[in-house]
């Protein structure tokens, strides 16, 4: 029979949660810097409001499981402050750049969750939230190779 630390779960749903406020503020620093004439604006709105909805789910499951969800983005916070802030300081090929970079980190620490999650849990993430964030990290990817002639 298949025993799973419920710790174990809600500390791979805080640390997804944790991206996704790390993401939030991103999108939000760099839509504050950017040119509100950037075709590349409504794009960005897009993804920062699924990161948005992927926060308030993964908020939701952590309350479910009886968790506390995290509301603090930690060091990664701290670096992707200073790594958007020096990317817009250089424009918004520089601030796309680091937000595609973002998905991809992103992306990743999804794909790793799954293996950590109880399986019910995980079958969440990977139905529901997993796509979300394929769908942003495409985006981003998308409007990367456009901005850099790719």
């Amino acid at each position: 029979m298949y025993v799973h630390n419920n710790e174990i779960t809600l500390k791979g749903l805080n640390d997804l949660l944790k991206d996704e406020l790390v993401a939030i503020e991103t999108y939000n620093q760099a839509l504050a810097k950017l040119s509100a004439e950037l075709t590349a604006r409504v794009d960005l709105e897009q993804c920062r409001a699924s990161h948005s909805e992927r926060a308030r789910r993964l908020e939701e499951l952590i309350g479910g499981l009886g968790g506390n969800p995290t509301k603090r983005t930690g060091l990664w916070g701290a670096l992707a402050k200073l790594i958007q802030g020096g990317a817009q300081m250089l424009g918004s090929k520089a601030a796309i750049a680091a937000l595609e970079e973002g998905e991809d980190h992103w992306l990743r620490d999804y794909q790793d969750s799954l293996g950590k999650l109880d399986p019910a849990t995980a079958r969440t993430v990977r139905d529901e939230l997993l796509p979300a964030q394929l769908r942003t990290h495409d985006t981003m990817s998308a409007l990367q190779h456009a901005i850099s002639g790719k």
